[in-house]
């Protein structure tokens, strides 16, 4: 029988199909997309990582000592990789990351998130969306790359290995919690579902 997280992605596929086929990604992966667009997605992916930062600093809390590492480690990428892609974007976008506000589709993602993660099981769902979704959207726009160096690197930094390796390390753990009871199907496909959800209308940029 396939692992929990095997299973997810099965269902998941189709919304991330989704993803590349609405207007901003597709603006990407063409790399024609209105640089006011991704400007303003740049500057609402920035609050939401830092609040994803959270989400695994609260996981972390609850974590199995075996796991705290790996949480640590996902917080730790986020924070000076991530982010530190989006500081150095926001130049060539002439963003402002700091003084933006969160627009309706990252405040309620960063909500919903926070509070899945305060069950362990649930929250190791709930945020597999983005981590297991962006290493599969940046594998997939890789394919064909966008000639537009900016969306190009973008592209990159979500097709990398070492990214992809970061979103096994989420599945790995949430198959774990399943084994040792700590999350039920039902409880972690709704949260799954709920995450994709989301993550579809975090581009529907404000």
């Amino acid at each position: 029988m396939p692992l929990l997280s095997q299973r997810l992605a099965g269902r998941g596929l189709p919304a991330v199909r989704a993803q590349l086929e609405h207007p901003t990604v597709a603006g990407i992966a063409r790399g024609d997309l209105d640089p006011a667009v991704f400007r303003s997605w740049l500057e609402q992916d920035y609050l939401f990582l830092l609040g994803y930062v959270r989400v695994f600093a609260r996981l972390a809390w609850q974590a199995p000592d075996q796991h705290l590492g790996d949480l640590v480690d996902l917080a730790h990428s986020t924070w000076h990789e991530e982010l530190a892609l989006h500081r150095s974007l926001a130049a060539d976008f002439d963003a402002d990351l700091f003084g933006a506000v969160p627009g309706p589709a990252c405040s309620a993602y960063t909500a919903f998130l926070l509070a899945a993660a305060a069950d362990y099981g649930r929250g190791l769902a709930a945020l597999l969306p983005c981590m297991w979704g962006y290493s599969t959207l940046g594998r997939l726009l890789a394919e064909h790359p966008p000639a537009e160096p900016r969306y190009a690197r973008w592209v990159a930094t979500y097709a990398d290995p070492g990214f992809a390796a970061l979103a096994t390390r989420c599945a790995q753990m949430l198959d774990e919690a399943y084994e040792l009871g700590l999350v039920d199907d039902a409880t972690a496909t709704a949260a799954f579902a709920e995450g994709l959800r989301h993550e579809l209308a975090f581009w529907d940029v404000p």
